[in-house]
Formats: C-alpha cells, structure tokens, sequence
C-alpha cells in the first residue's frame, strides 16, 4: 500500500525533472504563468512513419517543433505497427481477421521480449531533447496477458516516465492492481464519454470506484469527454485535483458532441488553465490534438498552445 509519504516522494520526484530540464539552456520550457504545458503525443498519430530510422524521432521532432517541453508518449508510437481494422461499411473477410490476429501475436511476443534497454534508449533520447517523459500511456485491454501487464510497468520505468495513463475498464482495472502495487507506481485511468457502459471510465463514480482498488490508482482527466458527457470539468477539479495526476485538453460539445477547434466548443478550457494557475497546483495540462483541422498536426498543436498561453495571460 502506497502510504502519504510515499506519494509525496514520488510526486515531488515527478516534478523536479521539469524544473532541472527549464533551467537549461536553449531546451523546450513550455510552463507559462506556473502552469505546466506539454502534449499527449497522439496528436501526432497522422505523421508518417519514417521508411527506416525510429518512429519516436518523428514525434521527438514534432514536439520540439511545437515548442513543448514535455509530454504524455502513446505507446503506439514506440511498438510494431497493427494490421487495421477494416473500413466502415466494408465486410471483415477471414484473410483480414488472420492478419489482425497475427499481428497481435506479434505485438504480444515484442512487448515481452523486446530487451528493456530498447525503451531505456528512447528515454534517452526524450532526455536529450529536454522533452520530459512525464507520461506512459499504455492502456491495459482485457486481451492482455499477465507477462504484457507487467511489461508496461517495466517499459514505462524505463521510459523514465513518472506515471502510467491508461484508457481501460473497471474490470481491467482489477486485474492491474497487483502489479500497481508490486511496482509501486501510479496509474491513472483516462475518461472517455461513454455512458452506456457500466465497466468504461467516464462518470466521477468510475473515477472513485478505481481510486477504491489500490491507492497507486489516480485520474487522468480529460475535460473533453467530460464535458461532452455533460459533467463539470471545473467542479471535479476543484473537489478532486489531489486524485489528478495529468489533464487532456481538448475542446468538445455537451451532449456527446463533436471535437471542435479550440474555442468552438463546451470545453471550459480557458477556465480549466486560470484555475490551474490560480491555485498553482502542479497538475500538467496536456494539449490532445483531436479535431478535424486545415493545418499539419504539428502547426495545430501550435495554434493549441498558443490558444493556452493567450488564456493564461
């Protein structure tokens, strides 16, 4: 069990590397009026995959280039690509059905045993950039093994991430407490807006019933599904930033609404930063590029920030 004084250490762990990482010169800093910025790394999920080299130097790149300086990896975007699901309208043929199967085998086998000093390189390489690692989203699923499980935990503190998100459901969620607890690490569950689905994550009772599993459980939050599924992302935070150990930013409408451009949406988002500010909790915001835009993904992410640093002037 993960005591006060435990947690303590490991969130003022959590936050010293950005502060070292600031303080050196010509790397990212994107903390603006105290309030940590940085970029759930799925924004860049439509940047081509290079032809030969590392994937993850594209989205290193991405990020430097948006001005960032430290961000939420998804771990898609350092394993094997998967074969795709088939186009909607299009029939499943069994050929289709194979190769997906296939391919989760093979991601099953390079998740366990891929050497960890494979994740430890691209920890370095985040490290030289200055992008803090704060991060590992790696979203437990009812297919995985126990041997995957426990791998995340491995790879994410390889990594040199701080914690790990995870979109997953309640009884998922169970089957990760042990593990939570073997590596005392913080996992923090990511809310969608489905709900219709007792066992997804997406209500403040959901939040609370992982939180009453282990107490290495926390929230990721994201104030975009939140607001779409009609709660009040400003109200949780106020009663609940201590469970909170990162937010998604992104704008969408109520009532199961559309992604929007910053601004055209429900998303209290310039109200979320100013109390992020207000009360200087250090509870990073993390910018999740979702909506249909004009523009390359890096240059929206750019508008995305420069969206939050107008609001937290």
């Amino acid at each position: 069990m993960l005591t006060r004084r435990e947690f303590g250490k490991i969130t003022v762990a959590g936050l010293a590397l950005p502060r070292l990482l600031s303080g050196r010169a010509g790397l990212p800093d994107s903390k603006v009026a105290g309030v940590r910025l940085g970029v759930q790394t799925y924004s860049f999920r439509d940047l081509p995959r290079p032809a030969t080299g590392d994937a993850v130097d594209v989205i290193i790149k991405a990020i430097t280039d948006a001005g960032l300086g430290e961000c939420e990896l998804w771990s898609s975007q350092v394993e094997p690509p998967t074969a795709p699901s088939p186009a909607r309208g299009r029939a499943d043929t069994p050929e289709a059905q194979k190769a997906r199967a296939d391919a989760r085998e093979a991601l099953r086998k390079w998740r366990v045993e891929t050497p960890i000093d494979h994740f430890r390189a691209i920890g370095k390489k985040f490290s030289a950039a200055g992008v803090n690692l704060h991060a590992y989203n790696y979203s437990f699923s009812d297919s995985m093994t126990n041997a995957e499980i426990d791998r995340g935990f491995e790879q994410a503190k390889a990594l040199g991430a701080r914690i790990i998100t995870a979109s997953t459901t309640l009884p998922v969620a169970k089957k990760v407490v042990p593990f939570a607890e073997t590596h005392k690490m913080i996992v923090a569950m990511h809310g969608h807006s489905n709900l219709d689905d007792p066992k997804e994550f997406a209500t403040p009772e959901s939040f609370a019933a992982a939180k009453a599993m282990s107490t290495y459980f926390r929230t990721n939050l994201d104030i975009g599904h939140f607001t779409a599924a009609n709660f009040d992302a400003v109200a949780y935070l106020k009663e609940h930033h201590q469970d909170i150990t990162n937010l998604h930013i992104k704008d969408r409408k109520k009532n199961q609404g559309d992604n929007s451009p910053w601004g055209q949406g429900d998303t209290p988002i310039k109200e979320v930063l100013a109390l992020l500010k207000k009360e200087k909790w250090p509870i990073p915001a993390y910018i999740e590029y979702e909506y249909k835009g004009t523009k390359s993904p890096v240059d929206e992410v750019k508008d995305c920030y420069e969206y939050c640093k107008k609001a937290l002037v």
